[in-house]
Formats: C-alpha cells, sequence, structure tokens
C-alpha cells in the first residue's frame, strides 16, 4: 500500500497580517521554532512517507519559496495553481496527478500551516486513518478535542457508532457544522461530541476521484480535460485555462457534507493552525502578565498584549489585551477581540489602492 501525501500551500495568512505579506505568507515564516511552518510540516511526514511521496500545492507566486525553503523536494511534486480556487478544486488537481503517478494510493491532504506538538502521535493517528481509509470507500477526517469555545472553527459532530482500531475511537460522523457563535461553541464544547475541523483528510485516491464525479460532476470534466494532455507540449497552458473554469469550493461543502460514509478520529496531539495573532498565547510561555513578548520591548504595566518588533523598541505603559505588531513599513495596534478581523484592513488597503502594504 503507497501513501501519498498533499500539503495545501496556497493561502494568504491575511489574518496574521502584517508580518504575512502576499510575497511572503504565513506558512513561510517561522512562527514556532526555528523552521517556518511549511517545513515543520515536510519534516513531519517524512517520518510516515519518502520525500517522493510529497506533493505540495501551491500558486506561481510561491513556487520559488518552496524551492528554496525545501530544495530536496522533486520540482515535479509542486503543483501550480494558476488562481485560487477554494479546497475542492485544490484537492481535485492534485488527486489527477496523483492517479497518473501513484494510482492505487492512500491520500493525506494537510494544511501546511498547522502546529503540533506530539509529531509521534500525530503519525499514528494517520497511521490508522489510511488504515479506516482502506475499507468501503471510506472518508476519514482528523477532529481536535476542543479545548475552549473557539468560534473560529468549523467542527465535526460525531454519532455515538464507533469502532476501536489501534486503540483509537473511530466515529461515524453525525454532520459538519459551520462556525457558531460563542453560546453555541460552549454548547459544543460541553457536550463532548463536537470536534474542531482541522481540515486534514485521508481516502484513497480513487474514492474521492469517484466522489467528485458523483457530487462535483463539473469539476470532474474539466480535471478529465485536463487529464487528456498530461503528455502534450501544450500541458501547463491548458491546465491553466481549465482551472480557471473550476467553482470555488470547499471540499467540505463539496464532498463531505453529502455523503455518510465519513469517519472522524477524535484527536489530542498539540494541535494549532494559527489562524490569527491571539494563537501566539497559546503557543508561547506567557510573561508574569500574560504577555507574548518578541523583540525590542520595554513594558510597565502591561497585560495581556501581543507585542513583537522589528528591531524598533516598542514600549508600553498602562495598557491592556491589545496586539502591537511592529514591521519595516507597518505597524498594527488592535484589540485581542478584533484578532480575527484584521482582514478588513486588508479590504481597506485595496479599496485605498495602498496595495504596496498587503
Amino acid at each position: 500500500m503507497t501513501i501519498t501525501c498533499v500539503i495545501m500551500a496556497g493561502g494568504k495568512g491575511e489574518r496574521f497580517w502584517p508580518k504575512s505579506r502576499t510575497n511572503l505568507p504565513k506558512q513561510f515564516l517561522n512562527i514556532s521554532g526555528n523552521k517556518s511552518m511549511i517545513q515543520q510540516s515536510i519534516a513531519r511526514l517524512e517520518k510516515l512517507v519518502d520525500i517522493s511521496q510529497i506533493f505540495i500545492v501551491t500558486n506561481e507566486l510561491y513556487a520559488e519559496l518552496i524551492k528554496a525553503q525545501i530544495p530536496h523536494l522533486p520540482l515535479a511534486n509542486i503543483i501550480i495553481e494558476p488562481v485560487g480556487r477554494n479546497t475542492a478544486p485544490c484537492i481535485g488537481l492534485a488527486s489527477i496527478i496523483i492517479e497518473e503517478r501513484f494510482p492505487d494510493s492512500t491520500m493525506i491532504v494537510i494544511p501546511s500551516d498547522h502546529i503540533i506538538e506530539n509529531e509521534e502521535g500525530f503519525i499514528q493517528i494517520l497511521e490508522t486513518a489510511v488504515e479506516v481509509a482502506q475499507d468501503n470507500s471510506n472518508l476519514v477526517t482528523l477532529g481536535i478535542q476542543p479545548t475552549y469555545p473557539e468560534t473560529g472553527y468549523g467542527y465535526i459532530e460525531s454519532s455515538d457508532q464507533f469502532e476501536l482500531i489501534n486503540q483509537l475511537s473511530v466515529h461515524k460522523v453525525s454532520k459538519f457544522v459551520e462556525k457558531p457563535n460563542l453560546e453555541t461553541a460552549q454548547s459544543y464544547l460541553e457536550s463532548g461530541n463536537f470536534f474542531w475541523n482541522s481540515g486534514i483528510f485521508v481516502w484513497k485516491v480513487e474514492t474521492i476521484r469517484s466522489y467528485i464525479k458523483d457530487l462535483m460532476p463539473e469539476m470532474h470534466d474539466i480535471l478529465e480535460t485536463m487529464k487528456t494532455v498530461f503528455e502534450s507540449k501544450d500541458r501547463d497552458a491548458i491546465i491553466r485555462s481549465e482551472f480557471i473554469k473550476m467553482p470555488d469550493q470547499s471540499i467540505d461543502y463539496g464532498i463531505m457534507e453529502k455523503v455518510s460514509n465519513i469517519y472522524v478520529i477524535p484527536c489530542v496531539f498539540g494541535w494549532d493552525d494559527v489562524g490569527s495573532w491571539t494563537a501566539l498565547e497559546r503557543i508561547n510561555e506567557l510573561d508574569e502578565n500574560g504577555n507574548v513578548i518578541k523583540g525590542n520591548i520595554l513594558n510597565l504595566d502591561t497585560k495581556r498584549c501581543i507585542i513583537e518588533s522589528n528591531g524598533k523598541l516598542i514600549a508600553t505603559l498602562g495598557i491592556e489585551d491589545l496586539i502591537i505588531v511592529d514591521t519595516e513599513d507597518v505597524t498594527l495596534i488592535c484589540t485581542k477581540d478584533k484578532a480575527q478581523e484584521v482582514k478588513l484592513l486588508l479590504k481597506e488597503l485595496r479599496m485605498q489602492k495602498l496595495e504596496k502594504y498587503l
């Protein structure tokens, strides 16, 4: 049995602005440790498979970054999306390329910008997920055991139907639910059978291709057209022109929410998607006043703040619950409760034609 891995690395990490920028998004930054997030993802997966079986889907802007940060990745394993079209087209494009090279493989799909502390436990769970995906065209996802009422994640509700495989509980999925309000998120936390949607999926290549054909026929037809030109000298140009026709749709909405044989493995392995600046409070040690401090900082009577300097001295006095991030050309100051809304600033920059700061 062959295992292949697909790392989705086309995102812009906009909620991590101004450190995450168009030309250097979050997945290429050293957020935790001395490696970038995508380098950590590669190193993690190399504990399971050879580098030749790892593929990265990204856009043209980031191809050179990938070559520079992961020089041992075969160039043929960098899959270029001409435009961003959400996770379903991303996965669809990867599936036909893997189908050509590893037709009978089981495919692990994972975002490029997650932190996972217990890597050994993570690999063991992936191995079990691969085992479950071998049976009856199953689709498998990893659900993160929630530790607080997060409103920025989608959730997965598990049913009471489960079996124990390799000492792990594998539950039938009852349903996927959208990002909840705080009250609903609290009820999910208390229920015990709702899990954060990690965006990590496992399935056989032939299985996901079959579901795309049945449930996303428009996308299936485009993928089939792409397959006919794999040996053509115009391959890249034709794939580009066809990909632009793809529907802008998530794999959750296009496939996962519509089929019955989906299984979720509840996980606890120190996971964080570092979705916004407040994630730094979860992955770093806090000082005696609950602050996350990085760089040249002088703080007095400063509590529960996230402050990062690019070299310039940042001095604070008598502030609470703020995010202050200084880069070479931008300084962000916002309240922590607005961390999920940083993208509104980027929208305003575009409206004011200040794209140089994006």
